[in-house]
């Protein structure tokens, strides 16, 4: 691993690769989460000059929040030839429910750039029976990009550890959710206690995830930092799900300052820097 020092804060990311990951760390959310979307709509509009659509998983979370805003803001992608799928989504609550991932994505995605298809889970209270429609419209072509968050306790998507399996059989699967991942999504403003919190989930499967050929992840905040050093300087275990990003040919991690570990931040190396990304457009 060699961090980068930044020569400013105001302007540079600071860059480095992990085991083929590349991560660039900014120095705050906004800038982090916008060079995540710059990125992201380079990647569509790269896609959509070579083949006729691009199929896209979103995850659905506060940490992409400043991502969705500059996607939505970016220029020349055609969104009638997206089609967008999520990562997870509750069980046990109704699709308009105001806290289901497929809401979130309606607020701050669908409604602003309208994708020509949108596949939303739903599982409401038929999950079995919404994991296996998605297992059919996934198995219709690959992804081309998957959208990630890291969860506190090293979870993408609701692969939580220990249960996470990188050889999984199944692309989408029916989970109980852990403790700790339910008391995030109290802590990230979702629901008033974790009584609320729903107890299982769809979600889309490692192997299904890590099958995206490009990843993008954006974490921020100093409730990630212990899961991201795990995720980068531990061993790939399921013990922290999101270590298998370290695995990926084509993958690449965004941090702000809080979220990332001490090592990363070192002064004490040097290797290359990278221009924070300008207003959309630019």
């Amino acid at each position: 691993m060699t961090p980068v020092p930044s020569q400013s804060a105001a302007s540079m990311a600071m860059t480095t690769c992990i085991d083929g990951l590349t991560v660039h760390v900014y120095p705050e959310p906004h800038s982090a989460g916008a060079a995540a979307g710059a990125a992201l709509a380079g990647i569509l509009r790269d896609l959509l000059r070579v083949q006729l659509g691009a199929r896209v998983a979103f995850a659905a979370a506060p940490s992409q929040d400043e991502m969705l805003d500059r996607l939505c803001a970016e220029p020349g992608i055609d969104w009638t030839r997206v089609t967008a799928f999520q990562l997870d989504e509750y069980a046990q609550l109704e699709h308009d429910h105001p806290a289901t991932f497929g809401n979130y994505l309606r607020t701050h995605l669908f409604d602003h750039v309208r994708p020509g298809e949108v596949r939303l889970m739903s599982p409401g209270d038929t999950p079995d029976e919404a994991a296996a429609r998605y297992v059919a419209l996934l198995a219709s072509a690959p992804l081309d990009v998957v959208c990630l968050g890291i969860g506190e306790n090293g979870h993408l998507a609701f692969n939580d550890p220990p249960d996470a399996d990188p050889d999984d059989a199944e692309p989408v699967r029916v989970v109980r959710l852990s403790e700790r991942s339910r008391v995030q999504q109290v802590n990230d403003g979702c629901f008033p206690d974790i009584t609320a919190v729903p107890t299982h989930a769809v979600t889309l499967t490692l192997p299904a995830l890590l099958s995206g050929r490009r990843l993008v992840c954006t974490v921020s905040g100093t409730r990630k930092r212990d899961a991201v050093t795990a995720a980068l300087s531990g061993p790939v275990t399921p013990a922290c799900p999101a270590s298998y990003l370290r695995r990926h040919k084509d993958a690449v991690l965004y941090l702000d300052l809080a979220a990332a570990e001490s090592g990363l931040t070192s002064p004490n190396a040097a290797d290359r820097h990278e221009p924070a990304v300008g207003p959309a457009g630019a």
